[in-house]
């Protein structure tokens, strides 16, 4: 890309961000909520978080807005969104990108950490993953993550359907009527359009090029491991000590793996953030 490129590429991380909320939402709810629990969980002002599926940068550049002082690393396999994101956000110090592909033996090495994360971060990235793929993954995030640190993954993840029917009529429900009071005059930007438009961009000439040269189709969107129940399987079999949800909103979680650490047996909650604190009992 050339110098002139940053305006181009910020118009289009806009975009990126515009047709994501389309089908998202409370994105920057999700977003928020990632971000407090990183700040909750790392405990020192200047945590190392690892952005994994990062796409432009969306939650780095949030992260550091909010906790200037942390490092992040952004992890994508796609030249055209890592070169969207150089060029949109070059100047946000301690955000740095990553060309790695998750799937490939030996991605973690190619990440230059200095020391173990305090926390690992993804949005609606992992789901493309076939589930012995995400296994795989998580159980490096346990050697990547320090002693009590956690991994964050907010997705769209469906209930099994045979299982729970009705409560996975619900999680849908609940997204399509907000969805519905968000977009009363329709979506802008969807998926498809998008990628078609961005890659037409004569800026990004060089990138899609290198895109196409990998053979990757980023308009194609696969749910390999879309299900709710197989990334509690994969926490559980990667080995973190405690998996659970932190956040929801209908189909939308975020899910909480945390690696093990004696400390963790010591931590409490705020009494007073609780409707039983001290005196409320009779």
């Amino acid at each position: 890309m050339t110098s002139t490129a940053a305006p181009t590429a910020r118009h289009w991380a806009e975009r990126w961000d515009r047709q994501q909320e389309a089908f998202l939402p409370e994105r920057e709810e999700q977003f928020t909520a990632i971000i407090d629990a990183v700040e909750e969980i790392s405990g020192r002002p200047d945590p190392l978080v690892l952005d994994l599926g990062c796409g432009p940068g969306s939650i780095g550049v949030r992260l550091l807005a909010r906790v200037p002082d942390a490092t992040v690393v952004s992890v994508d396999a796609d030249p055209l969104l890592l070169e969207l994101g150089r060029a949109a956000h070059g100047g946000v110090r301690g955000l740095h990108f990553v060309d790695a592909d998750l799937r490939s033996p030996g991605w973690v090495d190619r990440l230059g950490l200095e020391r173990q994360a305090d926390a690992v971060v993804s949005s609606t990235a992992l789901h493309w993953l076939d589930p012995a793929t995400l296994v795989a993954v998580y159980t490096a995030m346990t050697k990547v993550l320090r002693p009590g640190g956690i991994l964050l993954n907010c997705d769209e993840l469906e209930r099994d359907r045979e299982a729970s029917p009705v409560l996975s009529r619900l999680d849908r429900s609940l997204l399509r009527r907000e969805y519905a009071r968000r977009f009363p005059e329709g979506r802008g930007d969807g998926w498809y359009e998008w990628w078609e438009q961005v890659q037409a961009e004569p800026a990004f000439a060089d990138a899609v090029a290198e895109r196409r040269r990998r053979g990757y189709d980023g308009e194609n969107h696969s749910d390999l491991s879309a299900g709710f129940g197989i990334h509690l399987d994969a926490l559980g079999q990667a080995g973190f000590a405690e998996v659970g949800t932190i956040w929801q909103r209908g189909e939308v979680r975020l899910l909480c793996g945390v690696t093990d650490s004696p400390d963790n047996a010591l931590a409490f909650d705020d009494p007073g953030t609780h409707n039983h604190a001290a005196g409320a009992h009779p």
